[in-house]
């Protein structure tokens, strides 16, 4: 099967990380903001949707910018949202990015915020909504490292690959 998954998530809890460990272990691309923006920017495609739907045609992991809405009617689409609690968050981007707990609590609010209305203004819909995603993943309960594994044995389970 020509596995798509799509990971939405909210700032800081470490789905980047999922994602470069399953792109390792299925040998697959993960596409996110900065190469689909550099990709609209060579003019390949004339809009976010247009190259998202593009770069599903083949096996690949995309990163937000809606991409769960925009392949939606997919049949080999994985829709996953990362989810951890809020002080979780805060404290891993004050590790990853040496910042008070002030600041990266901000920041952690700030992204949030800028993505649900990015969410909000693409697609119309609340950002998160368990009903827009096949599974959610929270990293405070499961641990970003236990995530990779337990995706990969439901794909496994399910023939996926």
């Amino acid at each position: 099967m020509k596995l798509v998954i799509t990971m939405s998530r909210r700032f800081g809890t470490g789905a980047s990380v999922i994602a470069k460990e399953l792109s390792k272990r299925l040998d697959i691309p993960v596409y996110d903001k900065a190469y689909i923006e550099q990709q609209m920017g060579a003019h390949m495609y004339d809009t976010e949707a247009e190259a998202i739907r593009e770069l599903a045609a083949n096996p690949c992991i995309i990163l937000g910018r809606c991409a769960s809405d925009i392949l939606k009617d997919k049949m080999n689409v994985l829709n996953i949202f990362v989810y951890a609690d809020k002080e979780d968050r805060i404290h891993r981007i004050m590790e990853l990015e040496s910042l008070s707990y002030e600041d990266a609590r901000e920041k952690v609010e700030h992204t949030d915020e800028e993505r649900a209305a990015y969410y909000y203004e693409h697609v119309g819909k609340t950002w998160g909504d368990v009903n827009d995603y096949h599974m959610i993943l929270d990293t405070s309960k499961l641990g970003v490292e236990n995530c990779a594994d337990i995706l990969m044995q439901y794909f496994e389970k399910l023939e996926y690959i």
